[in-house]
């Protein structure tokens, strides 16, 4: 990360994760749709959430004593900064997430990572 300051503020924003939840929830809902073949709309859980940000390695930009729900915050901001920075599309992570082998699940994780990355070489 070439900003980890910066990743950290965005992390603990909670008007970018208020963003973020409906932007993450579009996404993850519009991959379903298009795995699936049929609409879907999910609500992606702050469990999903908090384990794909800790295996997209970005807990450490969190702090000691954060629960699951300030970790899903944390990849709901990230992800809302990447959209309102123009560095990551839905179009983009839909197919991250369609396109993931283990499904919508198992490409938050790559999602969250090339998010930070892109915000933080944009920095």
């Amino acid at each position: 990360m070439n900003n980890p300051d910066a990743i950290h503020q965005i992390l603990r924003d909670k008007q970018l994760a208020s963003l973020g939840d409906a932007l993450v929830n579009l996404i993850y809902s519009l991959a379903l749709t298009k795995v699936n073949g049929s609409p879907h709309g999910i609500k992606v859980s702050d469990r999903i959430l908090a384990d794909a940000l800790k295996l997209a390695g970005l807990r450490q930009y969190m702090g000691s004593r954060v629960t699951k729900k300030d970790m899903a915050n944390a990849g709901e901001a990230l992800l809302a900064e990447a959209y309102r920075r123009n560095v990551l599309t839905i179009e983009e992570g839909v197919k991250v997430l369609a396109e993931n082998p283990d499904g919508p699940s198992g490409g938050l994780f790559e999602l969250l990572k090339l998010a930070a990355q892109r915000v933080s070489d944009n920095a």
